[in-house]
């Protein structure tokens, strides 16, 4: 078989992340400038797209440990509860993401402890910035970078004495990650065979709690911007609430399109795993057929970045099946193009 089509080198980055975030680790600790624990009552992660993931990751995995509450803001406006006692991580790969340096400004104006996490770019040289964690070289685009962007908010926070055992956690996850890869690396591996089934029906993604959330969106987002096709994500339980009840009619139709993925992970509330159940119960009959695959590792890290990788993969493999380049993102460019325009 020959090499899949591949200009940015996607396949080799998204392979790397156990490397990439060792080094997070490492250039994490070496950061100046961090506040005290003390002056701390918030915290708050600000970013957008793959840069925006650290934010998720960190109240997903973290934030039920700290002794402060941690929120996620994805727009232009930084959160008006913001101020002198708020510790916010503003993360952008570029540096440029408008909607960030927007909601930046505002949270130096509220006299917040900023951190960035960005590669450069107009970010980097804000004034009113107090630290400054890099994002190395060789990172081609911005969703190859989770482990750049998402392990140094947990490193700080550890450092901050907000996440005891922290580096602990992240170790396990890099173990697994090179576990993982090296299974997803062999010829007809479970990612390439689900990419198989997928064929060109639609995914539904379903995680359950906080980090199938992060999971299922994550998958969503690889399938939109790798492999160039339509995905959706949902969360147990919120969706027995509202969406279980889209798959009432058209089931002629829908098990043509559709075919839903669950994620599934040793954290699940005990009532969240018989609600899976139940949508499988319900659904069955509605769609193509229901993937689950079950999270590896120790510790709710390593499992979400477990569960991270494999979707990575599989939107890879689908690339390569299809003939795709999963780098370019030409609709994300004639956004960008089109809003500095005017």
């Amino acid at each position: 078989m020959s090499a899949p089509l591949d200009t940015l080198d996607i396949w080799g980055a998204t392979f790397g992340m156990p490397e990439q975030i060792e080094a997070a680790v490492t250039t994490a600790m070496a950061v100046d400038g961090l506040p005290a624990h003390d002056d701390i009552e918030n915290v708050v992660v600000l970013g957008m797209g793959g840069s925006g993931v650290a934010g998720d990751l960190l109240a997903a995995v973290v934030g039920p440990f700290m002794p402060v509450p941690v929120v996620v803001h994805k727009g232009y406006a930084c959160p008006s509860f913001a101020s002198r006692g708020t510790l916010v991580f503003a993360v952008s790969f570029s540096g440029d993401t408008e909607e960030t340096l927007e909601a930046t400004e505002m949270a130096v104006e509220f006299g917040a402890h900023v951190i960035a996490v960005t590669r450069g770019g107009q970010l980097a040289a804000m004034k009113g910035i107090e630290a400054l964690v890099p994002i190395p070289d060789g990172i081609p685009v911005p969703r190859t970078g989770i482990g750049a962007v998402g392990i140094p908010p947990m490193v700080i926070a550890e450092r901050l004495g907000m996440f005891p055992g922290g580096r602990h956690w992240i170790e396990q996850a890099v173990e697994q990650l090179t576990r993982r890869r090296s299974e997803l690396q062999v010829p007809g591996n479970p990612a390439e065979q689900l990419a198989r089934r997928l064929g060109r029906q639609l995914p539904i993604i379903y995680g359950g709690g906080s980090l199938g959330r992060v999971a299922a969106w994550r998958w969503k987002n690889q399938l939109n911007e790798n492999t160039k096709i339509p995905a959706f994500a949902n969360e147990v339980p919120e969706l027995t609430h509202n969406e279980i009840c889209g798959w009432g009619n058209n089931g002629d139709v829908t098990r043509q399109i559709f075919r839903i993925v669950q994620l599934r992970h040793d954290a699940e509330h005990p009532q969240e795993l018989k609600r899976f159940d139940l949508i499988s119960e319900l659904v069955e009959e509605a769609v193509a057929d229901i993937e689950v695959i079950e999270a590896a590792g120790d510790g709710t890290l390593a499992q979400v970045f477990d569960l991270i990788l494999f979707g990575d993969v599989v939107s890879l493999e689908a690339c390569a099946l299809e003939g795709i380049d999963p780098g370019p993102t030409p609709a994300l460019d004639h956004v960008k193009q089109s809003l500095r325009a005017g």
